[in-house]
């Protein structure tokens, strides 16, 4: 077994996408230790109650500071790296914040991994990192660029990302602000009707940093091929599920948001690998003799589409209900 007696790091662990990780290797054989490490103190007590463990250690520390995540990596196989600055708004307007942790962070993380000789890190990305128009997606974009950099001179550490879409009901999505409307009663705000999103569960999220753990070359990017439905759609799904009565009320795009995100670009689709449920984006290894780039050119992108949740599967409502009934939330939440 590859993971047997092996340590797991999850920077940002105390997060949804860090819980997900966690709990499918809480109660196997894999991983002896499995080290959370985030700089919320509260959160990391409640999860060492709640969990009772001894495979879990818990480290405080912030991914800023070198020094803290120093000690968190000694002795570490495999890093899950997760933690960031990612809603889209507070990234807006305090935007140098996103920077120091989803970029500089990620130099840190990295570096102390290379350091330490990390078996393999994983680096968790987002569709808004793809032709970035907001903050947070661009301080996600420069994180890739650190990624693959790294991924050149990293010695026996591979370090590759994973690029997700909308995982829903992770922390902060739209989903448990819906559900909560709808049993108040009240109206369900939507940003843009016809804006859509690609959807992804927890568990799928977790299914590809796995697959990344043991496919990886450096410097990839891999990506889950994914179905998309528009915000109207899901919120009709959930007041159908919830035998709600709320109605829609319109409110404006927020900060930065976009009306469609991509998880590969036109370059990238071009390149990219496909590996039955998943793209693999194989590192631009050229060097900084661009002779190659300039004189030869490159393949006509023209007749390339980006693959974006415009033009992927498209869900209606009853196809979003059977997604949504895949979530432990949902089912919880409806007692089924």
């Amino acid at each position: 077994m590859k993971f047997k007696d092996k340590t797991l790091l999850i920077t940002g662990g105390t997060g949804s996408f860090g819980n997900a990780v966690l709990n499918r290797f809480l109660n196997t054989d894999h991983f002896n230790e499995i080290r959370i490490f985030s700089r919320d103190e509260k959160k990391q007590d409640d999860l060492r109650r709640k969990l009772s463990n001894p495979k879990v250690k818990f480290y405080i520390g912030d991914v800023r500071d070198p020094l803290s995540i120093e000690t968190a990596v000694r002795g570490v196989d495999y890093i899950f790296h997760a933690a960031a600055l990612k809603q889209v708004p507070s990234c807006e307007f305090f935007p140098i914040e996103a920077v120091k942790t989803n970029v500089v962070g990620t130099e840190n993380v990295l570096e102390a991994a290379i350091k330490n000789n990390v078996k393999n890190v994983v680096v968790l990305s987002t569709d808004k990192a793809v032709y970035p128009i907001n903050a947070m997606g661009i301080s996600k974009a420069m994180m890739e660029k650190v990624l693959v950099a790294k991924s050149r001179n990293a010695g026996n550490t591979i370090v590759s990302g994973t690029r997700y879409g909308n995982v829903m009901a992770s922390r902060g999505s739209v989903i448990p602000l819906f559900v909560d409307q709808i049993k108040a009663g009240k109206d369900l705000t939507l940003t843009d009707p016809s804006m859509t999103r690609f959807m992804m569960t927890l568990e799928d999220a977790v299914d590809l940093v796995l697959f990344a753990f043991e496919n990886a070359d450096p410097g990839d990017m891999f990506v889950q091929k994914a179905p998309a439905a528009t915000v109207e759609t899901l919120a009709k799904a959930l007041v159908e599920m919830y035998n709600g009565t709320s109605q829609l009320k319109v409110i404006g795009t927020r900060h930065g948001e976009k009306l469609y995100e991509s998880l590969l670009t036109r370059e990238e689709k071009v390149k990219a690998q496909d590996m039955g449920d998943y793209y693999r984006i194989p590192a631009d290894n050229r060097d900084l003799n661009y002779a190659n780039y300039f004189s030869e050119g490159e393949i006509d992108m023209n007749s390339v589409e980006d693959y974006h949740s415009h033009n992927t599967e498209r869900l209606d409502v009853e196809g979003m209900k059977k997604l949504l009934l895949k979530l432990d939330f949902i089912k919880d939440d409806l007692n089924m």
